[in-house]
């Protein structure tokens, strides 16, 4: 167990006693609407960030690859600081992790839109900007699924999960195509300056949350705080002796492999040299987003669902089948129904197993455990990316036709072979 005590929960986040009382809607506690309030507007300003990245790079260099290694080069230190960030987060708190991490993101978005403002931006500060945005990513994922318990009662974990990640899909569905177009009017610049200053707003909410105490520091002759190392060791082994976690690691693995280089990579290269129109990438994410939030929704709204493994691996096996799809039809319409219906699946098993992971890890331990299964699921993202714009230069249809066709295997086995998936529930 690490020494440094878990977030506290304020008098307004804490579990109802007494078997008559109803547990509180979480948008009923005031730290933890202005949180969503804030984060919501943040996240809005990031879809302009992640139109206005891709667009910029592809009109700088006209590559795919180039692309691919951008988005390489901040999933590199995402993944290798993961399980330092899950570590520091228990450490420290939740709460200073993400002020921290969003005050750096304002400045550095900031800065590049002014270097684009003045035409002066060059490749080199982009690279800049995806590795430290990839170093702040490393410390505020795992940050972010440890502060939400710290907030609300563990009854109204799957309610909370899903008001974030609706957020987060509703911004991605209304966000993607008005900042196309606001690129096409006014620029770039424009977009990410908008996103800089989008980042107060979840500072502001952070900041009105009650600060947890530093850990105490050990008295004359006590033993040591446990180093960094056996911190991580900790969250490592705790995996590592739950087989249900370890099965889920495989799959998130394989899901984001298959799927992070032909959305981040594939349809920003679809767009540009298919269609010819940052509008249609937009349009693109748009309906991944809306697919997403029926799914997110659903989810929050079933309590308890039943054989949750099988469903994981069935709709990772239906996300592989819609990647082949799409790289086959390659038409506007029909890609934007397969992207809405892959991300349905994805959103309800995400608000679910969330939840799950949240309410089965000890609080002191979820910052750590939260970090492994990260960073299982993004470890293989910078290949990914890597791959998807290799073969996007060769061929896009083979892009996704090869993604989907091994997503769609790797699921079919965890479902007919692994015990462990097949028991979670």
């Amino acid at each position: 167990m690490s020494s440094a005590p878990a977030p506290a929960l304020s008098p307004a986040a804490e579990p109802a006693t007494g078997a008559s009382a109803a547990p509180r809607h979480p948008l009923s506690l005031p730290h933890f609407r202005n949180l969503w309030l804030g984060s919501t507007i943040s996240l809005l300003g990031d879809q302009f960030y992640l139109v206005a990245l891709p667009w910029l790079v592809l009109q700088l260099t006209g590559s795919s690859l180039a692309l691919g290694t951008i988005l390489m080069a901040a999933a590199i230190p995402r993944t290798a600081l993961m399980l330092i960030g899950g570590a520091v987060t228990d450490r420290v708190s939740p709460r200073r992790v993400l002020i921290a991490t969003a005050a750096i993101r304002a400045v550095l978005v900031g800065t590049v839109a002014a270097l684009l403002w003045f035409k002066v931006v060059e490749l080199w500060q982009l690279y800049v900007l995806t590795l430290a945005f990839g170093i702040a990513d490393a410390f505020s994922f795992p940050a972010g699924a440890a502060l939400i318990p710290a907030l609300v009662p563990p009854q109204q974990l799957p309610p909370a999960n899903a008001l974030f990640q609706s957020s987060t899909v509703m911004t991605q569905m209304i966000g993607p195509a008005p900042a196309g177009l606001i690129i096409k009017r006014w620029g770039i610049a424009a977009a990410l300056f908008f996103d800089a200053l989008s980042f107060l707003a979840v500072i502001v909410a952070l900041l009105r949350i009650p600060a947890t105490p530093r850990a105490p520091r050990p008295a004359p002759g006590a033993p040591a705080r446990p180093g960094m190392l056996h911190s991580i060791g900790e969250g490592l082994r705790a995996v590592r002796s739950d087989p249900p976690l370890m099965s889920l690691m495989v799959v998130f693995s394989t899901i984001n492999f298959c799927i992070a280089g032909p959305i981040g990579v594939g349809l920003a290269s679809m767009a540009k040299f298919q269609f010819g129109s940052a509008a249609a990438f937009g349009t693109f994410l748009s309906c991944f987003s809306g697919g997403m939030l029926a799914g997110v929704l659903l989810g929050g709204m079933v309590k308890r669902p039943r054989r949750r493994g099988l469903q994981f691996t069935l709709v990772s096996v239906l996300a592989g089948l819609e990647l082949i799809a799409i790289g086959l039809v390659l038409k506007l319409a029909v890609i934007g129904t397969l992207l809405a219906l892959m991300a349905l699946g994805v959103g309800f098993v995400n608000v679910q197993f969330g939840s799950w992971i949240q309410t089965r890890v000890d609080r002191a331990l979820l910052g750590r455990v939260s970090s492994v299964l990260m960073m299982s699921a993004v470890g293989l993202v910078p290949i990914s990316y890597a791959v998807s714009g290799v073969l996007a230069q060769w061929s896009l249809k083979g892009l996704f036709i090869g993604a989907g066709g091994l997503l769609t295997a790797v699921g079919s086995v965890m479902a007919l072979t692994s015990k462990a998936t097949r028991e979670i529930d």
